[in-house]
């Protein structure tokens, strides 16, 4: 499965990416396999998206759960939780 990851505010300054195309091995078909599934690349990849790290996720702009199903040429984002004051 083809989709486009997005990435904003500190995850897309670690990454140093603010998107990025991704082919999805079998098994791979929820927004935190997917999270899951980058961490494994290691290095900045696991500093961004580790688990221990509060992360809001969307599929095609709309918020979602780790649980969420992805389709075909989707568009997942991961970003920090957004405070304001």
């Amino acid at each position: 499965m083809n989709i486009t990851l997005r990435f904003f505010a500190s995850v897309r300054e670690t990454l140093g990416a603010s998107q990025q195309t991704a082919s999805l091995p079998a098994g791979v078909d929820t927004v935190g396999a997917v999270r899951a599934h980058l961490v494994e690349r290691g290095g900045v990849w696991a500093e961004a998206l580790s688990p221990e790290r509060a992360l809001r996720m969307a599929v095609n702009q709309v918020m979602c759960g780790a649980d969420a199903a992805l389709t075909e040429g989707c568009e997942v984002a991961f970003f920090p939780p957004v405070t304001g004051g």
